[in-house]
């Protein structure tokens, strides 16, 4: 399979957009992350309905917030009190990519199953994405995170791609989770939804589902240099 020129491209944040100045770092927030939304369902099935009924009950119409009183949700917040740039700092080569799409009025989006009070927003604050992304998506805007394709849906929402869009999107991502979360967006809308591989965690999980190698660019400038050739040949084929 030869890449598609991207019509929209979204991008996960933690180990993709940033990347943790301590690396066992992420993983460790992930999983304290994970942990947390389950716990505060385990919390509500004990101390709210009394431990009474299935413990998973279909999703709410409104987004899941783990209550502040557990312990693991306020270890994440007590952590992320620190400033984001001594947790985090930009990917290298990412600015050029983002400054590339920008150019050529590429629509963008981040999504995360990070929290954005406390973190998120400060990382898209103190590295100045916000120029490049109007979209985010966090943790309190969806009630499914990650491998479930709500928050990639959503984006495509908010950027006014419905599910009969035929257009083709980039999701670029570092996680296992990130492959599997495209590959299920995929069944919801008609428009192409293309995971990206930014690691070899992802890569592994790009050769398991059986997409195309072309798919897995372990850096942003293997990145640049394949959006910089499909959006070049799109010029090219406007202006004869």
């Amino acid at each position: 399979m030869t890449l598609q020129r991207p019509d929209i491209v979204i991008f996960d944040m933690d180990g993709t957009t940033v990347r943790h100045l301590n690396p066992r770092l992420l993983g460790v927030m992930e999983f304290l992350d994970d942990t947390s939304f389950k716990i505060s369902r385990l919390w509500k099935w004990l101390f709210e309905r009394k431990a009474k009924g299935p413990i998973l009950l279909p999703c709410p119409d409104t987004p899941i917030k783990p209550p502040k009183s557990i312990l693991v949700h306020k270890a994440i917040h007590k952590l992320r009190r620190k400033d984001v740039d001594l947790l985090v700092e930009p990917c290298p080569g990412i600015y050029s990519v983002l400054s590339l799409l920008k150019q050529n009025n590429t629509p963008m989006a981040i999504v995360s199953n990070g929290l954005g009070k406390g973190y998120g927003e400060d990382i898209i604050k103190k590295f100045g994405l916000g120029d490049f992304f109007p979209i985010t998506i966090f943790r309190e805007d969806i009630k499914n995170s990650k491998p479930h394709p709500e928050s990639l849906l959503l984006a495509l929402s908010k950027l006014g791609i419905n599910e009969n869009s035929k257009q083709t999107i980039w999701y670029i991502g570092d996680r296992h989770k990130d492959v599997i979360a495209a590959s299920r967006a995929n069944d919801n809308i008609k428009a192409d939804i293309i995971p990206i591989a930014y690691t070899m965690h992802a890569a592994l999980a790009i050769i398991e589902k059986g997409y195309s190698p072309d798919q897995i660019l372990l850096s942003y400038y293997d990145i640049y240099d394949a959006l910089n050739a499909l959006l070049n040949n799109k010029r090219r084929i406007i202006n004869a």
